[in-house]
């Protein structure tokens, strides 16, 4: 049945719901949090059109018959009471067991549907018509391909491996609305000219160019974190004030976070929420931690940080200097008689490469939240459920490694899950900045421990046993003797196999030692051959070659990438074609801003680093009729779209979503020889049986793989094999693809791929 369990948390309507038999307790238990706290609605208000109305709704269930339940919507008020009215079912769509309801003289209305007791989570539609399958939206029957043709360019589906990412930092990608403007405190330290603050780029920039991310053939966007912040550069979102709420300085009229969602969704792309878990900005928590408040009319200046009553400072806190404010702030925080309730982790130094790593303060702006707590980790899951049910695809956990596995397994992830149903997908950043597949030896701050399971039990409860727990926990994984390991990336000889998740932790991850190797293809492709079997599904790795904190090792990694645009390009096709899930760090389709430092804080303009704003490049506008396809692009999005290297990411793009084998396919390099790249995929599946041959540089050979007619995307050339199959030689930037029972060539020749 197409139909999950949401469970919604301080909704109005939850007395209603209870009728379910589902039972939902939304205040914390005991006191030991800074101030009570009252979870938010899931919904959020949409601006209404003055356009046409009405809206009409498709509902997917596969057994017995779904109800609707409806309220709060906009010019006329229509309501029922719960659980709502049973759905009509329309024979006329493609795919059978669509159930509709329609809505007339409205312009938005919230809803839910239920069936056998089992119900969504709220839901939010505007003007028009809608589909809603697997917990998305459709603004087209995604069953209906239409007298054949291939695709409607919507999702492939809920599995992440079937999409590429595109990231962006939201602040310095586009400006949609120049009203909602605002400079960082420390922009005049940092000489940000007023024609470029700090906050700049917003939802309603993303919003305006979701076409120009689709038109590159990307169908997830992953963004930087949303919620409230508090610092002197806070523009990049690391810096939380309030988890509950969403920073005001992105969101225009009309152009809310829920807005930005429903927008995306509409278009076949998913959202990608970057969320953190392991601390707060230096100001407090608003809800954990209360001790500042923001004016909001006064957001460029630390003036706007107003300190609430009974905030723990000292009585003269407004007469000190900035140092001296900032110490008394870290000792309200970290001194063990002023943090009594520990909210936050009282260590005050940072060993690298040893367990303070999980209780130390990274950073000034970042003091650790005590995730050991579970009133703490009870709030932030709390928090996290609320954009899950405003119908996020799934999220990017940041500083993953500075927070115990054993805490992650035995609290966070479980909960996350749970609210986000299978389809939600989850990786971390685990920052090991070291090529090997272990960060110096020590499983417990290296990227494939986080994909694992649990093995042995430890004392789990409160607060001092969590602690002790966790550091047990810490070394007895501090050697890599004993860590598990898995098949489930790789191919049996040429057959797919059933991968075994059982062990899974519910995390993925970025593969950081793939990434650090990125200086060159080979690199990178050496380091995972060496490493992929220690992680629990590495399929589901998302690889990148830089990103707004690091390039890789060599290249250099304080800079963005600053390799040539042939080792670009070769960096590329095996990111697209190898296992894992490519992800493109926004700009870098124009190689923009090679060679600039990634991130120097308050120290020089933003204009001169790798975070500039980049919406002078996508000025203009394009139309989409698939990912990857599109015309009459104009402005300076065409120059873009038309730079050799957005144009070799668009064929690829268009390569990958033809190629299930490509997305996800477990690989082998048994039987291939060469000088050069080269490996093999399967993916048996979802009716599917897609096998192919990728040579990514040189030339190569594979023998033993299965008989049968092989065709060439990159060329189209077609060959009969018997069992053994040889590539032609081919330059830096180019590859061969040769794909059993393949669909003949894709796309057109470019710089490289040709």
């Amino acid at each position: 049945m197409n139909v999950m369990v949401f469970i919604e948390w301080g909704n109005e309507m939850r007395m209603k719901k209870l009728l379910l038999g589902l039972l939902i307790t939304t205040s914390l238990v005991g006191t030991g949090i800074g101030a009570q706290y009252k979870i938010p609605s899931a919904k959020t208000s949409i601006k209404a059109e003055a356009a046409e109305k009405g809206v009409t709704v498709y509902f997917k269930c596969e057994s017995g018959t779904p109800n609707i339940y409806y309220w709060n919507s906009n010019p006329k008020n229509l309501e029922v009471e719960f659980p709502g009215v049973e759905m009509e079912l329309d024979s006329t769509q493609k795919g059978g067991n669509w159930y509709k309801a329609t809505f007339s003289d409205v312009t938005k209305i919230n809803m839910l549907f239920s069936v056998n007791g089992v119900q969504t989570a709220d839901l939010t539609r505007k003007t028009g018509t809608w589909w809603y399958k697997d917990n998305k939206w459709y603004n087209k029957n995604p069953e209906d391909n239409g007298s054949g043709n291939t695709t409607t360019g919507e999702q492939l589906g809920g599995d992440l491996r079937d999409d590429s990412i595109y990231f962006v930092m939201t602040t310095r990608f586009y400006d949609g609305d120049t009203s909602n403007n605002v400079h960082c405190w420390e922009d005049t330290k940092a000489k940000n000219p007023d024609s470029d603050p700090a906050w700049r780029g917003d939802f309603q920039g993303l919003i305006d160019k979701l076409d120009y991310i689709k038109a590159m053939g990307f169908s997830a966007i992953w963004i930087t974190p949303v919620v409230e912040n508090a610092s002197g550069y806070d523009y990049h979102g690391y810096h939380a004030l309030n988890f509950m709420k969403v920073d005001p300085r992105y969101e225009s009229e009309g152009a809310t976070y829920q807005d930005l969602i429903d927008a995306a969704h509409a278009k076949g792309l998913k959202i990608i929420q970057d969320v953190v878990f392991n601390h707060t900005g230096n100001f407090g928590e608003s809800n954990l931690f209360p001790m500042f408040e923001k004016d909001e009319s006064n957001l460029g200046s630390s003036d706007c940080m107003e300190e609430v009553s009974n905030s723990g400072l000292p009585s003269n806190y407004s007469s000190l200097n900035p140092d001296a404010q900032y110490q008394a702030r870290l000792s309200r925080m970290k001194e063990d008689a002023n943090d009594t309730n520990n909210i936050y982790h009282h260590e005050k130094s940072l060993q690298w490469e040893s367990y303070l790593e999980q209780t130390g303060q990274i950073a000034g702006d970042c003091v650790d939240l005590n995730t050991e707590n579970p009133e703490v980790s009870k709030y932030l899951v709390d928090a996290y459920t609320k954009y899950i049910n405003m119908g996020v695809d799934g999220f990017r956990i940041d500083t993953v490694k500075h927070i115990s596995r054993l805490t992650w397994n035995n609290d966070l992830l479980p909960q996350l899950q749970a609210a986000g149903g299978d389809d939600f997908t989850m990786f971390g950043e685990v920052c090991t900045r070291v090529r090997s597949v272990w960060n110096r030896d020590i499983p417990a701050l290296s990227a494939p421990f986080f994909t694992w399971k649990e093995t042995e039990s430890y004392p789990w409860g409160d607060t001092k046993t969590n602690e002790a727990s966790t550091k047990k926990h810490y070394q007895d994984h501090s050697n890599v003797s004993n860590e598990p390991t898995s098949t489930n990336a790789f191919l049996n000889g040429n057959d797919y196999h059933t991968p075994d998740r059982s062990q899974f932790s519910g995390m993925n991850v970025i593969d950081f030692p793939m990434h650090w190797a990125f200086r060159n293809a080979y690199d990178a492709f050496s380091t995972a051959l060496g490493g992929d079997q220690y992680y629990n599904d590495a399929t589901w790795n998302v690889t990148y070659v830089d990103s707004h904190d690091y390039a890789p090792d060599g290249a250099p990694e304080n800079q963005r990438f600053a390799g040539d645009q042939d080792t670009w390009a070769e960096n590329l096709n095996l990111m697209f074609t190898f296992r894992g899930i490519p992800c493109i760090y926004y700009g870098s389709e124009i190689e923009f801003q090679k060679g600039k430092p990634i991130d120097v804080g308050p120290n020089a303009p933003l204009s001169e680093t790798g975070r500039a704003y980049f919406g002078d490049h996508i000025e203009g506008s394009v139309d989409v009729t698939d990912f990857a396809e599109y015309s009459n692009a104009t402005g300076t999005m065409a120059e873009t779209l038309n730079y050799p290297l957005a144009k070799h990411i668009q064929r690829l793009n268009l390569i990958r979503r033809q190629i299930p084998a490509l997305r996800k396919g477990q690989y082998s390099t048994e039987g291939v020889s060469g000088s050069g790249m080269a490996f093999k995929r399967r993916y048996t599946g979802d009716g599917e049986d897609s096998f192919v041959c990728v040579s990514i540089s040189g030339s190569a050979t594979f023998t033993g793989i299965p008989a049968g007619t092989y065709t060439e995307v990159i060329t189209g050339k077609t060959i009969q094999c018997n069992g053994t199959l040889t590539t032609d030689s081919v330059g830096k930037g180019n590859m061969r693809v040769y794909v059993l029972n393949g669909p003949g060539k894709i796309g057109e020749d470019g710089t490289y791929l040709k």
